[in-house]
């Protein structure tokens, strides 16, 4: 599975931006996929997850009722909805697929795939 992640951008803190990952391959709808960043000095973190049919999402607690997560599998794509955008949601994020035994994951380990990143800036 090949991931391109688009969307990133520089904001000001109250913006909004989506994101996007397109997925391609073969079985890309078969793989439950998630989102995660990486802020400078920081450790890559959970952000968002979905299974594989869109029907189970989970959000990390510190952009749940902002960030929100989701997936168009006609068109081999998730989405990051981010609004409310703040200071400390910069960082590089990267859309994954997680690996197949899992219906959704929240830590890295549970990924098999990885895009390469876009950039989201926020400016207070």
């Amino acid at each position: 599975v090949q991931l391109q992640a688009s969307g990133g951008g520089a904001v000001q803190a109250g913006g909004s931006l989506r994101l996007s990952c397109a997925a391609s391959g073969r079985t890309s709808n078969n793989y439950a996929m998630g989102w995660f960043r990486q802020g400078p000095g920081k450790e890559r973190e959970f952000v968002a997850a979905i299974s594989r049919k869109g029907g189970i999402t989970s959000h990390a607690d510190s952009v749940r009722g902002r960030f929100t997560i989701s997936r168009d599998n006609a068109t081999n794509a998730v989405h990051l909805e981010m609004n409310d955008l703040k200071p400390e949601d910069t960082a590089v994020y990267y859309c994954a697929a997680a690996k197949p035994a899992y219906t959704i994951a929240v830590i890295t380990e549970g990924y098999d795939y990885w895009g390469q990143g876009t950039l989201v800036t926020v400016s207070s």
